[in-house]
């Protein structure tokens, strides 16, 4: 592994990196291997925290955007990353001009802070830093004279000087003659008297013609005019309300409480129920993604996994404390359908339309249809011991659920140690784009509580309308936990999986689609349980054998075609018709 000359100390940094490099599975020695040790350092300490980042925060950002590799050959040596290169040598340019033959942290940290490129720009856009604050942060840290930060500097036209052996280019220039003085301009009519005069005058109203002699007569245009933009502070930003259709949706959050005090039809008000709960979820999910730009990708993983089926969570407890315990378990099987059939499926025929094939990683994909296998295996032995037991009791049976629960709750927390710190490198996928300015904590933690709120109630309004509606529709509370709650619950999921696969993100889309079953399998089954608990209920994972069988065939299906790392749009049709299978065969039980 050879390197740039960046004077003393350059060997050690380049030792470090590739001991990064290797640690995070990487191919290639990049900047952000080098950054990774200047992080550690207790002047990017304090620069980092000048800049309103932790230096924990900044590791994050810097593994995040590390470029895992797809594998080198056995004694294939790292090289460094073009990246990497002009890094170390503007750094060594830096130590050289602050006359230190080492080349340390402060240099390194400068140097990417001259010329942000990659992570660290996205670091700096992400906190609204420009890259002179950045560097005289450094400057400050080490107490040295800050750098008077450049201003926009007006663009001047080149000037083209004649070629060589051009006969012009041996001609001496003439000296420019001084310009006339210019004589004072006359006061200025008002604005009354000039209309008056330029309506009354018709010459003025044709248009100027060109004065350079010998040049034909034609119009000068008049001059562009550019519209108007509102001010900074004036204009105003709908990105906080998401999409249209969900400003238009949230109309029914208090059109189902007026019809529900009102008496009204309980078709009617479990549909406006139903449409009340998805702009909800939708802001749940926002407001969680913006508090995980602001907390860094642990915390903000760790805030996904425990917020990210928090709306079907809450119409689960409601529905529990309302003694409706079937249609709780058909929404846990529901909910692990949707997500690994028609989420999944979806996302496969989005992303594969106009391409031939798709391509996502591996490795990810594996343990997660690994961790789902686990589960369902956690979710069957249940309903298993029920099958096989001459007499089964009741309270058996719910203590088995209880042990279960335990191992599964273990086994989730030991998945969040695992994904979110221990290996995260391993997992990878690309990173969800925030559009428009991110939320602040107070904002987005304000929209969490009201939306929770908001789904709270839909989800109470929702459950005490169910049984009225299964009477009068005729479908069963089976078919309503299975399919509709599901669908509800997970509807803004289902919308960003299929709108990051078009974009042809496939690894985050698939991380979706897992993440959210296992969530459900391994988290939000096993607190159902103990929730019963609390409210005096009989929650157990004795599920039906069609559940069971649908659940295990879904995981089976899944597994088969995201495996291999590749697939295609008819893999996503594949998926869609056996989520449509299970539909009609629930309808009719």
């Amino acid at each position: 592994m050879t390197g740039p000359t960046a004077g003393e100390g350059a060997e050690r940094l380049l030792e470090e990196a590739k001991a990064e490099a290797e640690q995070t599975g990487s191919d290639v020695i990049g900047a952000e291997h080098i950054l990774l040790r200047a992080a550690a350092d207790p002047v990017a300490d304090t620069a980092f925290r000048a800049l309103g980042m932790t230096p924990d925060a900044a590791r994050e950002r810097l593994l995040a955007g590390v470029r895992k590799g797809r594998g080198r050959a056995e004694g294939e040596e790292l090289v460094l990353s073009s990246h990497a290169r002009r890094l170390l040598e503007s750094a060594a340019a830096e130590a050289r001009r602050r006359g230190t033959g080492a080349v340390g942290a402060e240099h390194l940290l400068l140097a990417a802070f001259r010329d942000p490129r990659g992570t660290v720009a996205r670091m700096l856009n992400d906190g609204g830093v420009t890259p002179g604050a950045a560097r005289n942060a450094v400057l400050a840290a080490i107490g040295a004279e800050l750098e008077p930060e450049p201003e926009p500097v007006a663009k001047q036209p080149a000037r083209t000087d004649p070629k060589p052996g051009d006969p012009k280019a041996a001609e001496p220039r003439a000296p420019r003659e001084p310009k006339p003085a210019r004589e004072p301009r006359p006061p200025r009519e008002p604005r009354a008297a000039r209309e008056k005069g330029r309506n009354s005058d018709p010459k003025a109203q044709r248009p100027e013609t060109s004065s350079r002699p010998g040049a034909p007569s034609r119009p000068v245009p008049p001059p562009r005019v550019e519209p108007r933009q509102p001010l900074p502070h004036l204009r105003r930003d709908n990105s906080d309300w998401g999409p249209m259709w969900r400003r238009v949706l949230l109309l029914a959050v208090p059109a189902a409480i007026v019809a529900n005090y009102t008496h009204q039809s309980p078709v009617l008000i479990f549909a406006l129920a139903c449409l009340g709960v998805l702009p909800l979820a939708g802001f749940m999910g926002d407001s969680t993604e913006h508090l995980s730009a602001r907390t860094g990708p642990t915390v903000g993983g760790l805030l996904n996994a425990t917020f990210g089926n928090a709306a079907e969570l809450i119409i689960a407890i409601v529905a529990l404390q309302a003694g409706l315990i079937d249609l709780v378990k058909a929404s846990i099987a529901g909910s692990i359908l949707g997500n690994l059939l028609l989420i999944l499926g979806l996302s496969l025929v989005a992303g594969g339309l106009g391409q031939s094939e798709l391509k996502f990683n591996r490795t990810s994909v594996g343990m997660s249809a690994g961790m789902m296998s686990a589960a369902v295996v956690g979710l069957v032995f249940p309903a298993l011991f029920h099958a096989t037991h001459p007499n089964p009791d009741a309270l058996t049976e719910l203590r088995l659920s209880e042990g279960v629960a335990v191992v599964l709750i273990l086994t989730y927390l030991l998945s969040l140690v695992f994904t979110l710190r221990t290996h995260r490198w391993l997992i990878g996928g690309d990173p969800h784009d925030m559009p428009g300015p991110i939320w602040s904590v107070g904002k987005a933690v304000t929209i969490l509580a009201l939306a929770t709120v908001g789904v709270a109630v839909m989800s109470e309004i929702l459950v005490h309308a169910t049984e009225a509606v299964t009477a009068q529709v005729g479908l069963s509370q089976f078919f309503l936990g299975l399919i509709v709650i599901p669908l509800i619950g997970n509807a803004a999921e289902h919308a960003t999986a299929i709108v990051v696969a078009r974009k042809g993100k496939m690894d985050l889309a698939l991380q979706i689609a897992y993440g959210s079953s296992t969530q459900i399998a391994l988290f939000v089954g096993p607190v159902l349980v103990f929730a019963g608990l609390i409210f005096g209920q009989d929650m157990n994972f004795v599920f039906t054998p069609f559940e069971v069988m649908a659940v295990g065939l879904a995981t089976i299906v899944a597994t088969l075609g995201t495996a291999d790392g590749e697939s295609h749009w008819f893999e996503g049709v594949q998926l869609l018709a056996v989520y449509a299978l299970i539909g009609i065969a629930a309808f009719f039980l």
